[in-house]
């Protein structure tokens, strides 16, 4: 069965990087963490916490008594999506980097050279690993799985962490079935794995035994069959989803725990999303609003409308929304609130409305200078009222799914703080 697919998995990439960074935190038990508050969860942890038995999300508080010697530091995105992109570049220049599955997890493209040369393919992840250790460093370490197709190589890059290499294809994979469990293959989560046991199929060997259209039953979707064949080896090509929504979400500090607050901040994520929204040139046709409170009770609604990029009209509705609570959540302080622009359609797809169109003109020409204002001169330079007093809220944060574009969300070093570009100088004239 011919190689085709690498996976390379960053091992406890954020602790990595900043132990990589900062050499007083090599060989120490770090956890990473959103900001520095006791009732915060880790989101990284280093590989000397994880021999301690600490698992992610933990909570600071239980962590420092299972560990006493924990450093705590907080997270710092702008750094890890630099070391990301410079470990990428290194990495592209060894093999073709097909997609960054996620900032600290890149799949990539093995030629036709490699065929069914195993040999070869760890000559190469070993070349990749000496790459980054003299180009990065050597605390910025990887697991690099090779297998047919990407799902394989992505199960044999987890099954060899730390700092492993190992070829897995079809074959290879039957003998490490009674080790595996359902939620250790990617696309099988706690829910899946819960239908999964209902229908019958309660281990790897059971789920790799079944057949192609039990799976596609149980999944109630194409997807199931799709399962069956990258478990067996087949290199068919995954189909990418569409982008179905952009939002944020943010937990407030105990200061900001209360109306005046929470609603500033959630102008403030609203403003973030539709300068996003207008950055990947898609229309939103709908908002959504949730907020969460201390004993986890949860209000959320929505609302739909034509599709728009229009920020102000984002912010009437978000308004509206936040008016519309019940009584019974009026008299709470929220402790996380969150903004979702939905029904997303790409510009290309849009139906300009007539009777709004001198308006939508006029108000595009706005937003897209408020955007460049903002991405030459640093976020919050220009914002909408809404968000006054919260601008220092809902910093940067990198997602599983999405990396973060500094240059974006807060300021675009290539512009040189210029809004126009700086003239050329006139050419040299010389006389004899």
């Amino acid at each position: 069965m011919p190689l085709r697919n690498l996976a390379i998995d960053f091992d406890s990439f954020f602790a990595a990087v900043e132990q990589q960074e900062r050499p007083e935190l090599r060989g120490q038990p770090v956890a990473i963490v959103p900001v520095l508050a006791e009732t915060t969860g880790c989101i990284a942890l280093s590989q000397e916490a994880k021999k301690l038995g600490l698992k992610r999300n933990a909570r600071v508080a239980e962590a420092r008594l299972a560990c006493p010697g924990l450093v705590v530091v907080e997270s710092r995105p702008e750094v890890y999506i630099a070391y990301h992109r410079r470990l990428r570049t290194v990495i592209e220049n060894c093999v073709p980097v097909k997609k960054a599955q996620s900032i600290d997890e890149l799949e990539c493209d093995l030629t036709a050279d490699f065929g069914d040369r195993p040999d070869r393919a760890v000559a190469l992840a070993a070349q990749i690993k000496a790459r980054l250790a003299a180009d990065i460093g050597t605390f910025v370490r990887c697991s690099i799985g090779i297998g047919p197709n990407w799902f394989l190589a992505k199960l044999a890059s987890d099954i060899c962490k730390p700092d492993g290499v190992l070829v897995l294809d079809a074959a290879a994979l039957v003998p490490l079935l009674p080790k595996l469990k359902l939620t250790d293959f990617t696309g099988i989560g706690e829910n899946l794995a819960v239908r999964l046991r209902d229908a019958g199929i309660v281990s790897a060997a059971e789920l790799h035994a079944a057949d192609s259209a039990r799976l596609r039953a149980i999944w109630g979707s194409v997807e199931g069959a799709r399962f069956h064949a990258w478990l067996h080896g087949d290199i068919q090509e995954r189909v990418a989803s569409p982008t179905r929504s952009i939002g944020h979400g943010h937990v407030l500090p105990p200061a900001a725990r209360n109306e005046t607050d929470a609603l500033a901040v959630l102008h403030r994520l609203l403003q973030k999303a539709a300068m996003r929204l207008r950055r990947s040139g898609h229309y939103a046709g709908s908002l959504h609003l949730s907020l969460r409170y201390g004993d986890d009770l949860r209000w959320a609604d929505e609302r739909k409308f034509n599709e728009t990029q229009d920020t102000l009209h984002f912010t009437h509705v978000l308004n509206e929304l936040w008016a519309a609570r019940p009584a019974s959540v009026r008299r709470r302080a929220p402790r996380q609130v969150g903004v979702l622009l939905g029904r997303l359609l790409e510009g290309a797809n849009l139906t300009a409305d007539l009777f709004e169109a001198e308006k939508n003109r006029h108000r595009s020409r706005l937003f897209s200078a408020v955007d460049t204002l903002n991405r030459t001169f640093g976020k919050n330079s220009v914002y909408f009222g809404g968000a006054h007093g919260a601008t220092g809220n809902a910093p940067m944060r990198i997602a599983f799914t999405r990396i973060p574009e500094p240059e974006l969300e807060d300021i675009d070093p290539s512009l040189g703080r210029r809004l126009r570009p700086r003239p050329e100088p006139p050419p040299e004239t010389f006389s004899d």
